[in-house]
């Protein structure tokens, strides 16, 4: 007969070990493991699957380290279309990932994102202006780089005054009020989803295209082009946010006792509002508008391992760049070989975790930060 306290002791080693499991995978390292294999495991998935010793073959013959005769069609598969396509969904769920655990700590509530305040409806917004009144820009020079480019400034220029308008309408007395932040967020997403209705009915057929792609969202037109544009905005985005995180932890005592312990709140303010909107803008720019990736991704680290902004921003990137290849993982093997809109499924995952969160914390919703 096995003693009541032999069972005990195996219940607390076995709660143990599951905790120590539970750590390291959510910890930075373990993080940055999973991310790499997410990754690796995305390269072999399409309407065309590709075998280990494919990639392999590929590139052993890419760097000339191998004389095995590759087709065409494989390498270009793998280094044009899909190699490109997951370090730019890498890129754009990090620094959505990112950009909104920074903003919930900014508002110091966890359903502050980037969709739901507005950011990416400003964003878009001004990327479909840019859409209708600058395609002679491309036509003239043709180049993609100044096409991108030039989107790029008009979606941020969108996401910086949508994020500025609306925390201005927020805060009243060096208080934001977090109820208000959503109102004000919900009415500037239907003025610009409106404006944009607009744009769409006077654009032509080249025009109404585009449109339509960004505003479904899709890593479908992935380029290198794309990637060397993105890369060094979202280095600097991390690299200037990562850098507040201390400051970000001292907020979340309130602004008042923020500002008593040397924080000077109106500097980090301007530094999360501006990095944010950059970050938002340049994704837009580059794939379209997805959704609640921003959302998700901070709220499930912090229900894991507490706020702790050192660690949850970092962990933010990592899983959001995770969580975003494999949701276009899915997008473009469900149907094959036609593809999912990413920013429809990553809609139809956030809406109901956003519904849950929403009546988990309507208890909490008048109060005043």
């Amino acid at each position: 007969m096995v003693k009541p306290i032999e069972i005990a002791s195996y219940r607390q080693v076995k709660k143990t070990i599951q905790q120590r499991l539970y750590t390291a995978v959510f910890s930075v390292k373990g993080l940055a493991v999973v991310t790499m294999l997410v990754a690796i495991a995305s390269l072999f998935q399409g309407a065309y699957a590709l075998s280990p010793k494919e990639i392999f073959d590929c590139i052993m013959a890419q760097f000339g380290w191998s004389e095995v005769t590759v087709p065409a069609g494989v390498s270009y598969m793998l280094f044009q279309l899909r190699l490109p396509r997951i370090i730019l969904g890498l890129l754009v769920g990090a620094t959505l990932a990112s950009s909104g655990a920074a903003l919930q700590a900014l508002f110091r509530n966890p359903l502050a994102d980037p969709g739901l305040v507005g950011v990416t409806s400003g964003a878009m917004l001004f990327a479909v202006f840019g859409i209708v009144f600058t395609t002679h820009i491309a036509l003239i020079y043709n180049t993609l780089f100044l096409n991108y480019f030039t989107l790029t400034i008009f979606a941020f220029t969108g996401s910086l005054l949508t994020t500025w308008l609306v925390y201005r309408l927020s805060t009243f007395g060096n208080r934001t009020y977090v109820a208000t932040m959503l109102l004000a967020g919900v009415a500037m997403s239907a003025l610009a989803g409106a404006i944009t209705g607009l744009f769409t009915y006077f654009s032509n057929e080249s025009q109404l295209r585009d449109i339509t792609f960004w505003t479904l969202g899709s890593l479908g037109s992935a380029q290198w082009i794309f990637v060397i544009v993105l890369l060094p905005i979202c280095c600097v985005l991390f690299f200037l946010i990562i850098r507040q995180a201390p400051a970000l932890n001292l907020l979340l005592l309130g602004e008042q006792e923020a500002a008593y312990a040397g924080v000077n709140i109106q500097r980090l303010k301007k530094t999360v509002i501006i990095c944010t909107a950059l970050g938002v803008g340049a994704c837009v720019a580059a794939c379209g508008v997805i959704g609640f990736v921003g959302l998700v991704v901070p709220h499930l680290l912090r229900l894991v391992r507490g706020t702790n902004y050192r660690w949850l921003l970092p962990a933010s990137a990592l899983l959001g760049g995770a969580l975003l290849v494999v949701a276009d993982t899915i997008a473009r093997t469900a149907i094959a070989p036609a593809e999912l809109p990413i920013g429809v499924l990553t809609a139809l995952l956030g809406s109901p975790f956003f519904l849950w969160l929403l009546l988990k914390s309507r208890g909490r919703m008048a109060i005043h930060f």
